[in-house]
């Protein structure tokens, strides 16, 4: 039996992440999808801190889709904290944004993202690119040995903004 992917989206407008989410149950990409609002959040649940402590690290996501702009911790900090320590270095992190910044993009790519997507303001092109993403990034690369995969199908009801 294959195991089904988690994507951890970590992003704080509730119209990005129900179109995000959306656009990736639409095409049978995801089995499981973790929405979390806001960096700190994120860090405690990748962490297995705060109210997340009980959570096993084998059931860390296969992807993380990382907003840069969010509250109490910023993206950038969060891909960081990732990048430094050696339970999830090497976690796939796809920044995904609005920001078109050259100094972000080069920020997160001296943080070693795995990639960087600005969101098109398009409704449209944006579906089709998450479908593109998720197609990529969780069928056709391979991720390095040690990326875990849950066997959860069951989303957080009390974080999962879809």
């Amino acid at each position: 039996m294959v195991n089904p992917i988690e994507i951890l989206l970590v992003e704080d407008s509730p119209t990005d992440a129900k179109l995000t989410i959306r656009s990736l149950e639409k095409s049978n990409i995801a089995n499981r999808i973790t929405h979390l609002l806001d960096g700190a959040i994120a860090l405690d649940y990748l962490f297995c801190e705060g109210i997340y402590k009980d959570r096993d690290h084998a059931t860390d996501p296969r992807v993380v889709l990382l907003d840069i702009k969010l509250p109490k911790v910023n993206g950038i900090e969060v891909l960081r904290r990732i990048r430094s320590d050696p339970r999830t270095e090497s976690l796939l992190v796809v920044i995904l944004t609005s920001s078109e910044e050259q100094s972000d993009i080069a920020r997160g790519y001296k943080l070693h993202a795995n990639s960087y997507i600005v969101k098109p303001v398009d409704f449209h092109q944006f579906a089709d690119s998450i479908k593109s993403l998720g197609l990529y990034w969780l069928i056709l690369n391979t991720p390095p040995a040690g990326t875990n995969s849950v066997e959860s199908t069951v989303n957080d009801p009390a974080l999962v903004s879809a």
